[in-house]
């Protein structure tokens, strides 16, 4: 009988922690919203920042067609590749996470926005 009170409880947890953690892509594309001024999710649209379309999985500093800051095109030689923990990290502190980049937005600090912009990120990279 304890046992399985105690299963129950480690369900009922694990269900309450995947629950409340979840990332919505319609939040995320809320979110995105303060990007928009700067950023586009549409193909080949850059602005001031290049076009997020298809950005999970890029390395960084690499889409042709728009001009990076060394540090940005210095990151992506250097590994890095945008991913949930990666832009996870960006976005909270973009000039911490590549010193030099000419990204001026100061950052998301609400984790939940960051996971649900990823996800919005992700839908429209496929």
């Amino acid at each position: 009988m304890v046992n399985a009170r105690l299963a129950l409880a480690i369900v009922s947890l694990l269900t309450i922690n995947s629950t409340s953690h979840a990332q919505d892509i319609t939040a995320g594309a809320t979110v995105f919203k303060k990007c928009t001024a700067c950023h586009s999710v549409e193909e080949g649209q850059n602005k001031v920042g290049h076009s997020l379309h298809k950005v999970i999985g890029r390395t960084a500093g690499t889409l042709a067609g728009y001009q990076y800051s060394q540090a940005m095109k210095a990151a992506g030689a250097g590994g890095l590749v945008w991913d949930e923990a990666t832009i996870e990290d960006y976005l909270v502190a973009p000039k911490d996470k590549v010193k030099g980049t000419k990204m001026a937005f100061a950052g998301l600090k609400n984790l939940k926005d960051i996971k649900d912009l990823y996800a919005y990120l992700q839908s429209v990279s496929q």
